[in-house]
């Protein structure tokens, strides 16, 4: 004698069974053929730069970052961090905390991610990101951390013997009530330091490195700032060996002038003017 089907004519209507109408997510209804981000790594592989710099590292009229460094041109565009150190950066998602605004309507709550990129070789880049979702801040965090890359000074402690190790000299960076100061380290001492600002120097490419810091430190976001702004001021102290005769050149942007002002494919049209228009 068969089965009957239960009352209503469902068979195990709500459930994961093998009713046509189940509702569970078996069968056809799934989330895997959905096709999510169909289209998305076409997108960002299409670039189309929107700044002169951006256009002149698009068709390799500038060879290294450095160069743009040097004539302190700012980053607007972060597929300009993807050209050159697309391969070697690494991204490090340090804190992802819940912030609050109070309005009329009650509490709106977002999310706040730090994270800090860097090539492990001299390049380094902080982001922080509020967004609604967490993915979302993580997301923006990371395309500001790559536009916030900057380049880290390193140094010997002693003998310049092998390759540089740790930074060159004291240095200190503070945000908010946080101090952090980088002492150089001798060749085999490793980073002493606690985890956060560890996590930067190793993101930075520095191998030995004594660290002191004071303040309210147990306020992450101010400590991996201060530790950031202390590896940005490795630049700013001029020591003897970089006392050698500048030469000065053209800033790329002078230099390509004609290549700049040609015409690009999709730019915008000029404006119609009255004998652009028929006259009857």
């Amino acid at each position: 004698m068969s089965e009957q089907p239960a009352r209503g004519g469902f068979q195990r209507g709500f459930g994961r069974g093998d009713g046509d109408r189940g509702r569970g997510r078996g069968g056809d209804r799934g989330r895997g053929g959905r096709g999510r981000g169909r289209g998305r790594k076409d997108e960002e592989e299409k670039w189309v730069p929107a700044t002169k710099l951006g256009r002149l590292v698009q068709q390799g009229k500038i060879k290294s970052l450095e160069q743009i460094y040097l004539f302190s041109m700012p980053v607007k565009e972060y597929q300009i961090i993807d050209y050159f150190l697309g391969a070697t950066l690494k991204d490090e998602v340090m804190q992802i905390m819940s912030v609050q605004k109070q309005t009329r309507a009650g509490a709106i709550n977002r999310f706040k991610a730090f994270v800090i990129v860097g090539d492990h070789n001299g390049h380094c880049g902080l982001g922080v990101k509020c967004s609604k979702e967490v993915a979302t801040a993580i997301r923006g965090s990371i395309i500001l951390a790559k536009m916030a890359c900057i380049p880290v000074r390193r140094g010997y402690w002693g003998n310049k013997i092998g390759k540089v190790h740790t930074v060159p000299t004291k240095i200190t960076g503070k945000c908010g009530s946080v101090v952090v100061r980088l002492v150089p380290a001798p060749r085999g001492a490793g980073i002493v330091a606690a985890r956060v600002p560890k996590k930067v120097l190793q993101m930075a490419g520095i191998d030995d490195c004594y660290t002191a810091s004071r303040g309210h430190r147990r306020t992450l976001g101010n400590f991996v700032k201060a530790t950031f702004a202390a590896l940005r001021n490795t630049y700013g102290f001029l020591s003897p060996d970089l006392w050698r005769p500048t030469k000065y050149t053209m800033a790329p942007v002078q230099e390509f002038t004609d290549f700049l002002a040609k015409p690009t494919y999709g730019a915008p049209k000029p404006a119609p003017t009255a004998d652009d228009f028929p006259t009857y």
